[in-house]
């Protein structure tokens, strides 16, 4: 297992946010990314809760933000080098953020996240 510090892990998840292109990110609304030590199951390495953008309608307002959560544990139980670790952080953020945009786990899959 590679050994990152919490403040590595999460400047490895700033640099997988920057490389989102700003066409993107300019659609996030209220949401809050994290990262966690311990994942909720064993092998879930991030996790979106909230409610995706293309369900969202004039009834949504006031509502706390979506969660996105990226476990550090998790990732870094499953890297062998750091290289796997920048890769997975990337692929996991690019995951977990995709649902914010209302992609499902089976059409992610078939674009490779």
């Amino acid at each position: 297992m590679i050994e990152l510090s919490q403040d590595e892990f999460e400047d490895l998840v700033g640099e997988a946010l920057d490389t989102i292109p700003p066409e993107l990110t300019a659609h996030m609304r209220n949401v809050v990314i994290v990262v966690e030590d311990e994942a909720p199951e064993r092998g879930l390495l991030g996790l979106y809760q909230g409610v995706p953008l293309t369900e969202r309608g004039d009834w949504y307002a006031g509502v706390l933000p979506d969660h996105i959560s990226i476990y550090r544990k998790e990732i870094l139980e499953i890297c062998d080098t750091p290289d796997d670790v920048v890769e997975e952080v990337r692929i996991t953020v690019v995951h977990e953020i995709a649902h914010h945009f209302g992609i499902d786990d089976r059409r992610l899959h078939e674009l490779g996240y």
